[in-house]
C-alpha cells in the first residue's frame, strides 16, 4: 500500500540514508572505497592477464576510472575500471594490433564516446534486444573461463573459444599439479564465501581467494607469479608505435570497444540506480565520462574501462553517498600500485586465472536463460552466445540481432484467429481476429471462417494491429455473403480502435482523459466491452470455485488479476494495509476459503515501496496505521535476528524496506501453515513490473512469470 509516512516516495530496492553532515558523508565516502579498492585490485589485475596486456595496464585502467570517470560520468555511485565484458575484444585486438596500436584504439573509442554523449545517442541502447545482451555476456563470460581453465591447468590461455575446447584434452594430460593446486584453492573460496557468516563477508571475497590461493603457493616456489617490469609510475607511457595499414580493422576495433564500452556503462548505471535512492544517472553524461576516462586510459597504456556493476554495487552496499567514493578508490589503489608495489608480485597467476573463472561463469546467468525462454528469445540467447564463441563478439552480437529480427518479423506477419462455439442457446458464434492480418494470413483466415455454419449468428472481434487490402476484401465479402444469407452478423471493433487502446493494463489516466468521475466512466466502460466475458460470468451466477486465495497489500498499484493473469471466479481476494494474516476479518476469509470453497492454495504476496513496511522499519506510523502495524512486529523482530529471506534479499541488491516485505510475506505463510492447504509466496516488484516466488526451502525468492527485462550484470 502506498501509506505516506514521509514526504517523499520510496522507490523500489533504495539503500537508504539519514541526511548526512559533510563530516558523515566524508566518512560513509572513505569507509566505501577502501571496501571498493579492495574489491577492484585483484580483479584488474586478473582482467588484464586475460586481456594479453601488460599487468599494470589493469592498475592504470583502474586509476583513471576511479578518477576521472568517477569526476566527469554522469553516474555519481558508479564505479568504472577494466571489465570482463570487454577481456575478450581486447584479446583479440592485442593479438592481431599489438599493445601499443590497442592503446591507440582505446584512445579512439574514446573520443568516439565522447560523440556519442554529446550527441544523446544514450537513450537508443535500449532498444539493443536484452537477449542479445545478455547472450553476449554469457558468450563472452564462457570465452573468459575457457581460456583460464588453461592457465590454471599451467598453460596459456588459446586465442579464442573454440582453440580452448579443442586444446583442452592436451592441456589436462599435460597438467601442472601446483597450479591446478592455486587455482582450485581460489575458486573454492570465491564458492564457498556466500556460505560464511555475514560479518566475515564483509572483506570482499575475490580479496580472500588470492590471498588464501598466494599462500598456499609458499609450498610451490615454481608456481608461475605475476611479473612487474616496473611499478606504476614507470609504466605510464604514451603509445609509440603508429598503426601501419589495416585501417579498416582498426575503425571496426574503436567501433566495437566504444559500442561495448557504452551499452555496459548504461547497463551497469541502471542497475545502480535501483540500489539507492540518491540522484539519478544522466546517461549521456555518463557516456562523456567514459569516453574521456578511455581516452586517458589508453594516452596512459591503460586497458579500456567501463562502469562495473560488481564494484559499484559494493561501493552501494558499502554507504558510499557521492561521488567521492568513486575518485578515493583510484586514488587508494595508486597508492598502493606505487608502495606496494611488491606485493602483487607474490600473486601466482594461477591464482588470478581462477578468479577471472568464476567471473566468466557468473556472467552466464540461469535467469536469463528462464527469462529468454518465457519471452520466446530463447533462440536470439543461443545463437548470441554461440556466435560470440565460434567467431567473435561483434559478428556473435550480429547474429544475435539478425535472428531476433527475424523473430520480431515473424510474430509480425502473424496472425490470432479462432473460431468459439456459442456458450448457450441463441448465443452467437464467436470469432476473434487479431494481431497482424496481411495477405499471407488470408487462407487461414478462410479456413476460421468456414467453421462458422451457414445462416448462424456470429459476432466477428476485429483487434487486429494491421490489416492489409487483401485480408479486408476478404472478411469484408465474408461477412457480406453471410449477412445476404439472412444470418445476424456483427463485426466489432475495441473502444480504442483509431485511438489509444484500453485494456487490462490500462490505468484510467491513459485513456479517459480529463474525467469527472473515472469510476463510473471505467463502469460504463465495462458495460460496453463485456460482451465476451458475459458467458463466463452466467457460468458464475449460481456460485464460485475458486482456485485460491490470495492476501496483499491494499495498494492501489498491486492488482490481484493483473499479476496473476486471473479471471473472474479464479481467486478469492482479500486485501489490507501490509498483507498481514491478522484481524478477525482476514481469519474469516481464510476460515472461508479453506472450509467452504475448499481452495487449494494460499497465496500471500508483497510488494516493493510498501509504505507500511517503511513506516514498520522507521517506527514512524501513528493512530490506527500504527495500531495496525503492531501486527507486523513479529515480521520486524525476524528481520533484525538476521531471517534468511532478508539476508538473500539483502544480498541480492533490494533495500531494506524491500528486504522486510519479503520477510513479512515468509512470516505471513508461517501463519497459515495450519490451514493444511499449499502455500505461495509472492512479491512484486512494481519498476520493473516483475513478480518473484518464495522458495521457502532456500529461503529465497526468485523471478517467475513474464515481466519486463531488467538490467543485467556488466561484468566484473
Amino acid at each position: 500500500m502506498s501509506v505516506s509516512v514521509r514526504p517523499t516516495a520510496q522507490p523500489a530496492r533504495p539503500t537508504q540514508h539519514a541526511p548526512p553532515g559533510r563530516l558523515s558523508t566524508l566518512r560513509a565516502d572513505v569507509g566505501a572505497s577502501l571496501v571498493v579498492f579492495l574489491v577492484a585490485v585483484p580483479l584488474s589485475l586478473g582482467i588484464a592477464l586475460a586481456s594479453g596486456a601488460p599487468i599494470m595496464a589493469g592498475i592504470i585502467a583502474a586509476v583513471v576510472g576511479g578518477v576521472v570517470a568517477g569526476l566527469l560520468g554522469g553516474s555519481p555511485l558508479q564505479v568504472s575500471g577494466p571489465a570482463a565484458g570487454l577481456t575478450v575484444v581486447v584479446a583479440e585486438l592485442v593479438a592481431r594490433f599489438g599493445w601499443q596500436v590497442t592503446c591507440l584504439i582505446t584512445v579512439g573509442a574514446g573520443l568516439l564516446q565522447i560523440v556519442f554523449g554529446l550527441l544523446r545517442v544514450a537513450r537508443y541502447s535500449q532498444a539493443i534486444p536484452p537477449a542479445v545482451v545478455h547472450g553476449m555476456l554469457a558468450g563472452i563470460g564462457l570465452t573468459i573461463a575457457l581460456g583460464q581453465l588453461h592457465v590454471v591447468l599451467g598453460g596459456t590461455p588459446p586465442s579464442s573459444a573454440v582453440d580452448s575446447v579443442l586444446g583442452l584434452p592436451a592441456r589436462l594430460l599435460a597438467a601442472d599439479p601446483a597450479a591446478a593446486a592455486v587455482g582450485g584453492v581460489t575458486i573454492t573460496m570465491l564458492l564457498a564465501w556466500p556460505l560464511v557468516p555475514r560479518a566475515v563477508r564483509a572483506v570482499p571475497g575475490p580479496l580472500v581467494a588470492v590471498v588464501a590461493a598466494t599462500a598456499v603457493a609458499v609450498i610451490w616456489p615454481a608456481v608461475p607469479r605475476v611479473d612487474l617490469p616496473g611499478g606504476l609510475l614507470e609504466s605510464i607511457a604514451l603509445p609509440s608505435v603508429l598503426p601501419a595499414g589495416d585501417w579498416a580493422g582498426i575503425a571496426g576495433g574503436v567501433l566495437t570497444v566504444a559500442l561495448v564500452a557504452s551499452v555496459e556503462s548504461l547497463l551497469s548505471a541502471v542497475a545502480v540506480d535501483r540500489l539507492h535512492d540518491g540522484p539519478r544517472t544522466r546517461p549521456d553524461r555518463e557516456l562523456i565520462g567514459q569516453g574521456a576516462a578511455n581516452g586517458v586510459s589508453g594516452l596512459l597504456g591503460g586497458l579500456p574501462v567501463t562502469g562495473v556493476i560488481v564494484r559499484s554495487s559494493a561501493n552501494v552496499r558499502a554507504g558510499a553517498r557521492t561521488r567521492a567514493s568513486t575518485v578515493l578508490h583510484g586514488v587508494w589503489i595508486a597508492v598502493f600500485a606505487i608502495l606496494l608495489i611488491g606485493i602483487i608480485e607474490l600473486v601466482p597467476l594461477a591464482a588470478l586465472a581462477g578468479l577471472l573463472i568464476m567471473v566468466g561463469l557468473q556472467l552466464v546467468k540461469p535467469v536469463d536463460v528462464t527469462q529468454a525462454r518465457r519471452h520466446g528469445d530463447l533462440a536470439v540467447y543461443v545463437a548470441t552466445i554461440l556466435g560470440v564463441l565460434a567467431l567473435n563478439l561483434l559478428e556473435g552480437v550480429a547474429v544475435g540481432l539478425a535472428v531476433a529480427g527475424f523473430l520480431m518479423l515473424r510474430r509480425a506477419l502473424s496472425a490470432d484467429l479462432r473460431h468459439e462455439p456459442p456458450a448457450a442457446d441463441g448465443d452467437p458464434h464467436r470469432v476473434v481476429v487479431g494481431g497482424t492480418l496481411s495477405f499471407l494470413s488470408v487462407p487461414a483466415l478462410a479456413r476460421t471462417l468456414s467453421a462458422v455454419p451457414a445462416g448462424a449468428p456470429v459476432q466477428v472481434d476485429l483487434v487486429v494491429d494491421y490489416l492489409d487490402h487483401a485480408a479486408y476484401d476478404h472478411l469484408d465479402t465474408w461477412t457480406t455473403r453471410h449477412r445476404a444469407s439472412g444470418a445476424s452478423t456483427e463485426v466489432t471493433e475495441p473502444p480504442g480502435a483509431g485511438g489509444r487502446p484500453r485494456g487490462r493494463y490500462a490505468t484510467w489516466s491513459q485513456w479517459q482523459g480529463a474525467s469527472a468521475d473515472p469510476l463510473l466512466d471505467g463502469v460504463a466502460a465495462f458495460h460496453e466491452e463485456s460482451a465476451p466475458l458475459r458467458p463466463t460470468l452466467r457460468s458464475l451466477g449460481a456460485g464460485q470455485a475458486p482456485s485460491g486465495l490470495i492476501l496483499t497489500c491494499a495498494d492501489s498499484r498491486v492488482v490481484p488479476s493483473v499479476i496473476t493473469r486471473s479471471g473472474p471466479g479464479d481467486l478469492f481476494t482479500v486485501q489490507n494495509v501490509g498483507n498481514l494474516v491478522a484481524g478477525t476479518s482476514v481469519r474469516a476469509a481464510v476460515q472461508y476459503a479453506t472450509t467452504v470453497l475448499e481452495v487449494p492454495t494460499l497465496a500471500v504476496c508483497g510488494h516493493s515501496g510498501c509504505g507500511a513496511m517503511r513506516g514498520l522499519l522507521d517506527g514512524t506510523a501513528e493512530g490506527p496505521l500504527g495500531d495496525w502495524l503492531r501486527a507486523a512486529e513479529p515480521t520486524l523482530e525476524a528481520f533484525r535476528a538476521g531471517h534468511p529471506v532478508g539476508v538473500a534479499a539483502l544480498r541480492d541488491g533490494f533495500g531494506e524496506a524491500e528486504a522486510l516485505a519479503m520477510v513479512n510475506v515468509a512470516v505471513q505463510l508461517d501463519a497459515l501453515e495450519h490451514t493444511g492447504a499449499g502455500l505461495v509466496g509472492l512479491f512484486f516488484d512494481i519498476p520493473t513490473a516483475r513478480v518473484l516466488t518464495l522458495d521457502r526451502e532456500a529461503g529465497e525468492f526468485r523471478f517467475t512469470g513474464p515481466g519486463s527485462e531488467g538490467p543485467p550484470p556488466a561484468g566484473a
